[in-house]
Protein backbone atom coordinates (compact mmCIF):
# COMPACT_ATOMS: atom_id res chain seq x y z
CA UNK A 1 0.00 0.00 0.00
CA UNK A 2 1.38 3.82 -1.07
CA UNK A 3 0.59 7.08 0.21
CA UNK A 4 2.91 8.29 -2.16
CA UNK A 5 3.68 9.13 -5.46
CA UNK A 6 7.15 8.09 -6.07
CA UNK A 7 7.78 10.68 -8.78
CA UNK A 8 6.90 13.31 -6.53
CA UNK A 9 8.56 12.23 -3.47
CA UNK A 10 10.77 14.71 -1.73
CA UNK A 11 11.61 14.02 1.75
CA UNK A 12 14.48 15.18 3.19
CA UNK A 13 15.03 12.13 5.09
CA UNK A 14 13.83 8.75 5.05
CA UNK A 15 12.98 5.75 7.41
CA UNK A 16 11.83 2.01 6.91
CA UNK A 17 10.61 0.44 10.62
CA UNK A 18 10.10 -2.83 11.21
CA UNK A 19 7.27 -4.61 13.47
CA UNK A 20 5.11 -1.70 12.02
CA UNK A 21 1.47 -2.72 12.55
CA UNK A 22 1.17 -2.58 15.96
CA UNK A 23 3.14 -1.66 19.64
CA UNK A 24 6.36 0.39 19.37
CA UNK A 25 6.66 -0.01 16.02
CA UNK A 26 3.27 1.48 14.79
CA UNK A 27 4.28 4.55 17.47
CA UNK A 28 7.91 4.88 15.59
CA UNK A 29 6.18 5.11 12.67
CA UNK A 30 3.99 7.18 13.42
CA UNK A 31 6.33 9.81 15.15
CA UNK A 32 8.34 9.79 12.38
CA UNK A 33 6.03 10.19 9.85
CA UNK A 34 4.73 13.50 11.58
CA UNK A 35 8.27 14.76 11.77
CA UNK A 36 8.38 15.00 8.40
CA UNK A 37 10.26 11.58 7.39
CA UNK A 38 8.79 10.01 4.25
CA UNK A 39 8.52 6.46 6.10
CA UNK A 40 8.08 2.92 5.00
CA UNK A 41 6.99 0.41 7.46
CA UNK A 42 6.59 -3.33 7.17
CA UNK A 43 5.36 -6.39 9.35
CA UNK A 44 4.41 -9.80 8.23
CA UNK A 45 0.13 -8.75 8.25
CA UNK A 46 -1.37 -8.16 5.14
CA UNK A 47 -2.95 -5.36 3.80
CA UNK A 48 -6.51 -6.37 4.79
CA UNK A 49 -5.58 -6.53 8.25
CA UNK A 50 -7.83 -4.08 10.74
CA UNK A 51 -4.60 -2.77 12.15
CA UNK A 52 -2.79 -2.00 8.94
CA UNK A 53 -5.61 -0.60 7.36
CA UNK A 54 -5.95 1.63 10.40
CA UNK A 55 -2.17 2.56 10.36
CA UNK A 56 -2.23 3.58 6.97
CA UNK A 57 -5.08 5.92 7.60
CA UNK A 58 -3.43 7.92 10.24
CA UNK A 59 -0.77 8.22 7.54
CA UNK A 60 -3.03 9.37 5.43
CA UNK A 61 -4.29 11.93 8.57
CA UNK A 62 -0.39 13.22 8.77
CA UNK A 63 -0.30 14.16 5.08
CA UNK A 64 3.13 11.81 5.41
CA UNK A 65 4.40 10.15 2.56
CA UNK A 66 4.77 6.85 3.08
CA UNK A 67 4.69 2.64 1.84
CA UNK A 68 3.40 -0.33 3.48
CA UNK A 69 5.56 -3.52 2.68
CA UNK A 70 3.59 -6.81 3.63
CA UNK A 71 7.33 -8.82 4.47
CA UNK A 72 8.32 -11.39 6.34
CA UNK A 73 12.16 -10.50 7.96
CA UNK A 74 12.76 -14.02 8.60
CA UNK A 75 13.07 -14.38 4.66
CA UNK A 76 16.11 -13.19 2.17
CA UNK A 77 13.77 -11.80 -0.01
CA UNK A 78 10.85 -10.28 2.54
CA UNK A 79 14.37 -8.22 3.71
CA UNK A 80 15.52 -7.11 0.52
CA UNK A 81 12.22 -6.13 -0.23
CA UNK A 82 11.50 -3.42 3.23
CA UNK A 83 15.01 -2.39 2.25
CA UNK A 84 14.65 -1.62 -1.78
CA UNK A 85 10.85 -0.09 -1.90
CA UNK A 86 12.46 2.79 0.49
CA UNK A 87 14.96 3.14 -2.45
CA UNK A 88 12.67 2.73 -5.35
CA UNK A 89 10.45 4.94 -3.98
CA UNK A 90 12.47 7.74 -1.93
CA UNK A 91 15.76 7.12 -3.37
CA UNK A 92 17.05 6.87 -0.31
CA UNK A 93 17.80 5.33 3.39
CA UNK A 94 18.43 7.90 6.52
CA UNK A 95 17.36 5.94 9.61
CA UNK A 96 16.62 2.33 10.02
CA UNK A 97 14.65 1.31 13.31
CA UNK A 98 14.36 -2.54 14.05
CA UNK A 99 11.33 -3.29 16.18
CA UNK A 100 9.94 -6.39 14.45
CA UNK A 101 10.04 -9.60 16.81
CA UNK A 102 8.24 -12.32 18.48
CA UNK A 103 7.70 -13.85 21.99
CA UNK A 104 7.21 -17.86 21.88
CA UNK A 105 4.03 -18.87 20.97
CA UNK A 106 3.98 -21.24 24.53
CA UNK A 107 6.15 -20.16 27.50
CA UNK A 108 8.03 -23.47 28.59
CA UNK A 109 10.58 -23.85 31.27
CA UNK A 110 14.17 -23.74 30.18
CA UNK A 111 14.67 -27.52 30.32
CA UNK A 112 11.61 -28.61 28.68
CA UNK A 113 12.52 -25.72 25.39
CA UNK A 114 11.89 -27.12 21.60
CA UNK A 115 13.93 -26.42 19.09
CA UNK A 116 10.86 -25.30 16.80
CA UNK A 117 10.05 -22.32 19.08
CA UNK A 118 14.43 -21.84 20.03
CA UNK A 119 14.73 -21.81 15.80
CA UNK A 120 11.27 -19.61 15.25
CA UNK A 121 12.06 -16.91 17.47
CA UNK A 122 15.86 -16.51 16.58
CA UNK A 123 14.84 -16.89 12.80
CA UNK A 124 12.65 -13.48 13.53
CA UNK A 125 14.10 -11.60 16.47
CA UNK A 126 17.79 -12.06 15.76
CA UNK A 127 18.89 -14.06 12.33
CA UNK A 128 16.28 -11.51 10.35
CA UNK A 129 17.21 -8.57 12.09
CA UNK A 130 20.80 -8.91 11.90
CA UNK A 131 20.67 -9.52 7.81
CA UNK A 132 17.99 -6.98 7.46
CA UNK A 133 20.59 -4.46 9.05
CA UNK A 134 23.26 -5.93 7.42
CA UNK A 135 21.48 -5.14 3.60
CA UNK A 136 20.47 -1.84 4.57
CA UNK A 137 23.66 -0.92 6.26
CA UNK A 138 25.39 -1.33 2.63
CA UNK A 139 23.54 -0.01 0.58
CA UNK A 140 23.59 2.92 3.12
CA UNK A 141 27.13 2.61 3.03
CA UNK A 142 27.19 3.34 -0.71
CA UNK A 143 25.85 6.95 -0.60
CA UNK A 144 27.86 9.93 0.24
CA UNK A 145 27.78 10.79 3.41
CA UNK A 146 24.83 13.52 3.79
CA UNK A 147 25.16 16.35 6.43
CA UNK A 148 21.82 15.16 8.33
CA UNK A 149 22.63 12.45 10.40
CA UNK A 150 21.93 8.99 9.24
CA UNK A 151 21.19 6.36 12.77
CA UNK A 152 20.32 2.16 12.72
CA UNK A 153 18.68 1.63 15.95
CA UNK A 154 17.59 -1.69 16.81
CA UNK A 155 14.67 -2.22 20.25
CA UNK A 156 15.70 -5.03 21.77
CA UNK A 157 14.40 -5.59 25.84
CA UNK A 158 15.48 -5.62 29.06
CA UNK A 159 15.29 -9.51 28.63
CA UNK A 160 19.13 -8.80 27.25
CA UNK A 161 20.16 -9.19 30.38
CA UNK A 162 17.14 -10.56 32.74
CA UNK A 163 16.88 -14.37 32.63
CA UNK A 164 13.27 -15.43 32.62
CA UNK A 165 13.29 -19.15 32.69
CA UNK A 166 10.46 -20.00 30.81
CA UNK A 167 11.47 -17.93 27.83
CA UNK A 168 14.77 -18.52 27.20
CA UNK A 169 14.94 -18.04 23.65
CA UNK A 170 13.46 -14.47 23.36
CA UNK A 171 16.05 -13.86 25.98
CA UNK A 172 18.65 -15.53 24.06
CA UNK A 173 16.98 -13.61 21.02
CA UNK A 174 17.94 -9.91 22.43
CA UNK A 175 21.19 -10.62 24.07
CA UNK A 176 22.41 -11.78 20.63
CA UNK A 177 21.04 -8.20 18.84
CA UNK A 178 22.54 -6.30 21.66
CA UNK A 179 26.16 -7.47 20.25
CA UNK A 180 25.19 -7.29 16.56
CA UNK A 181 24.49 -3.49 17.64
CA UNK A 182 27.89 -2.68 19.28
CA UNK A 183 29.49 -4.81 16.21
CA UNK A 184 27.56 -2.50 13.50
CA UNK A 185 28.18 0.90 15.32
CA UNK A 186 32.23 -0.19 15.22
CA UNK A 187 31.54 -1.23 11.71
CA UNK A 188 29.21 1.69 10.25
CA UNK A 189 30.82 4.59 11.92
CA UNK A 190 33.24 5.58 8.61
CA UNK A 191 30.17 5.92 6.82
CA UNK A 192 28.30 8.62 8.91
CA UNK A 193 25.85 5.68 10.04
CA UNK A 194 25.45 5.90 14.20
CA UNK A 195 24.01 3.26 15.77
CA UNK A 196 22.01 2.30 19.29
CA UNK A 197 20.09 -0.21 20.95
CA UNK A 198 17.17 0.59 22.86
CA UNK A 199 16.42 -1.77 25.70
CA UNK A 200 12.61 -1.32 27.01
CA UNK A 201 11.31 -2.84 30.03
CA UNK A 202 7.59 -3.77 30.46
CA UNK A 203 5.82 -1.87 27.85
CA UNK A 204 2.44 -2.06 27.11
CA UNK A 205 1.59 -3.63 23.78
CA UNK A 206 -0.18 -7.11 23.33
CA UNK A 207 3.13 -9.03 24.10
CA UNK A 208 2.49 -8.74 27.58
CA UNK A 209 -1.07 -9.09 27.73
CA UNK A 210 -0.85 -12.82 28.72
CA UNK A 211 1.08 -11.49 31.55
CA UNK A 212 -0.43 -8.15 32.58
CA UNK A 213 -1.44 -8.18 35.65
CA UNK A 214 1.48 -10.46 36.90
CA UNK A 215 3.40 -7.41 35.77
CA UNK A 216 1.42 -4.97 37.34
CA UNK A 217 2.02 -6.30 40.51
CA UNK A 218 5.69 -6.97 40.25
CA UNK A 219 5.66 -2.84 39.70
CA UNK A 220 4.02 -1.87 42.44
CA UNK A 221 5.76 -3.66 44.84
CA UNK A 222 8.95 -1.97 43.22
CA UNK A 223 10.23 -3.74 40.67
CA UNK A 224 10.74 -0.29 38.66
CA UNK A 225 11.64 2.86 40.41
CA UNK A 226 9.14 4.66 38.31
CA UNK A 227 6.32 2.62 38.66
CA UNK A 228 4.68 2.10 35.64
CA UNK A 229 4.49 0.03 32.83
CA UNK A 230 6.01 2.05 29.46
CA UNK A 231 4.25 3.16 26.66
CA UNK A 232 4.66 2.84 22.80
CA UNK A 233 5.01 6.84 23.35
CA UNK A 234 8.17 6.56 25.48
CA UNK A 235 10.22 4.76 22.82
CA UNK A 236 8.87 6.54 20.01
CA UNK A 237 10.42 10.03 22.36
CA UNK A 238 13.95 8.46 21.88
CA UNK A 239 14.07 7.01 18.37
CA UNK A 240 12.73 10.66 17.71
CA UNK A 241 15.50 12.23 19.05
CA UNK A 242 17.86 9.43 18.44
CA UNK A 243 16.97 10.41 14.72
CA UNK A 244 17.26 13.71 14.60
CA UNK A 245 21.29 13.54 15.77
CA UNK A 246 20.45 14.37 19.49
CA UNK A 247 23.23 11.92 20.14
CA UNK A 248 25.53 12.60 17.22
CA UNK A 249 28.41 12.40 19.07
CA UNK A 250 27.50 8.53 20.16
CA UNK A 251 27.40 5.28 18.70
CA UNK A 252 27.16 1.39 20.17
CA UNK A 253 25.29 3.53 23.01
CA UNK A 254 22.35 1.16 24.83
CA UNK A 255 19.44 3.45 26.20
CA UNK A 256 17.35 2.28 28.79
CA UNK A 257 14.02 2.68 28.57
CA UNK A 258 12.65 0.39 31.68
CA UNK A 259 11.68 2.61 33.97
CA UNK A 260 14.67 2.05 36.09
CA UNK A 261 14.31 -1.33 35.97
CA UNK A 262 17.83 -2.17 35.35
CA UNK A 263 19.28 -0.12 38.48
CA UNK A 264 20.51 -2.84 40.81
CA UNK A 265 19.14 -2.06 45.04
CA UNK A 266 20.01 -3.40 48.26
Amino acid sequence: MTGVDSSKANNPRVAVVTGAASGIGRAVLLRLASEGFGVVGCSRRGTEHSSVQSLCSELDALGAEWRYVSADISDDEGRRKVVDTAYECFGRLDVLVNCAGVAPEQRMDILELTPESFDRVMDINLRGTFFLTQYAAKRMAEAPVPETPRAIITITSISAETASLNRAEYCISKAGLSMAARLFAARLAEYGINVYEIRPGIIDTDMIAPVRERYETLLAGGLAPLGRIGRPDDIADTVSALAAGALRYSTGEILYLDGGMHISQL
